[in-house]
């Protein structure tokens, strides 16, 4: 008896949703469009910007679809002329209900957390930075209120003491292109039995602005640490500081890596202040001393410690 094919609209942006689209369309899934952010125009240059998603789709020769808006009566007609048995969103827009309530089997979304834990844009930097020890995937179906539908599956990994957010999501963006595969082909068998996500509190995670990237010197060690990873390598947490060449003057550096160091005497100094040996930079937190690995100057490129204290005489973060 032959597999049965759904009909599929996939909606994505960034690259953790490529993975997933590439999985489906290696499965040979009916992908009937893509449905992807609009192009943007960005830099001097005004060069054209466009999705990770609409790049894979383009050369794959899919349908792409580019909404301004996802209620324009147009978009929506042709996207109900496409006929598709299921939608699948993946790093995208919240969808109104005219759209993910169309397919006749419904809207599924892929979200990277163990939900109900994690609710929001950014997922995999709150796990990071709240120092969650695992983490996960979910896919589950659509409904009115954000990341509250009913739960078709879920996978779990560890999140290693050594890992970044970007060392987890690549983790996910794989884990997820797995379990999209397996939940269309339980949908198209009809072996799906969704269960409602459970009662009580859930964490925020909330989209990442610059501000929510500025590191407090007078926050613990290991909760600073935390932080660098959450954010490391992409948007990457950031501190301002004070060159003693320039007392005048501060300038915002990046901090990629840290590692905390108890060992290290903090006698008498203040948060944010640096122990600097010839090629080691240790700052003051609320409990302790924290080592910079990695770093990067405003306009500079990232570098470790020895390079940067080889150009630049730190005197303290602010």
């Amino acid at each position: 008896m032959e597999e049965k094919k759904l009909k599929i609209v996939f909606f994505g942006t960034p690259e953790f949703a490529v993975a997933s689209l590439d999985r489906l369309v290696a499965d040979g899934c009916d992908i009937a469009a893509v449905v992807t952010m609009p192009d943007k125009i960005a830099g001097r240059g005004h060069k054209t910007i466009e999705s990770d998603v609409k790049k894979y789709a383009v050369e794959k020769g899919l349908k792409v679809l580019q909404p301004e808006k996802l209620k324009n009566p147009e978009f929506v007609d042709e996207l109900r002329a496409i006929g598709a048995d299921l939608f699948i969103v993946i790093a995208f827009r919240m969808l109104p209900e005219v759209v993910w309530t169309m397919p006749p089997l419904g809207t599924f979304n892929l979200h990277a957390s163990l939900l109900p834990k994690y609710r929001g844009a950014a997922p995999i930097n709150w796990a990071v930075i709240n120092g969650d020890t695992e983490t996960g995937v979910t896919t589950f179906f659509l409904k009115h209120e954000i990341d509250t539908g009913d739960i078709i599956e879920q996978k779990k990994i560890e999140i290693l003491p050594s890992d970044n957010v970007g060392n987890v999501h690549d983790k996910l963006m794989e884990l997820g292109a797995e379990m999209v595969s397996h939940t269309v082909k339980e949908i198209a068998d009809g072996k799906v039995t969704p269960i409602p996500q459970p009662e009580g509190e859930f964490i925020p995670a909330p989209k990442i602005f610059k501000d929510t990237c500025h590191i407090d010197w007078a926050q613990p060690c290991l909760k600073i640490h935390n932080f660098v990873r959450g954010l490391s390598p992409y948007p990457a947490a950031w501190t301002s500081l004070l060159d003693s060449r320039f007392p005048e003057e501060t300038s915002d550096v990046k901090i990629y890596e840290t590692i905390p160091a108890p060992d290290t005497d903090g006698y008498g100094l203040n948060p944010g202040d640096l122990k600097l040996t010839k090629n080691r930079m240790f700052v003051k937190t609320a409990d302790g001393m924290l080592e910079i690995l990695s770093l990067q100057p405003a306009g500079k490129k990232r570098m470790d410690a020895s390079a940067f204290l080889r150009g630049y005489c730190p005197e303290r973060f602010v």
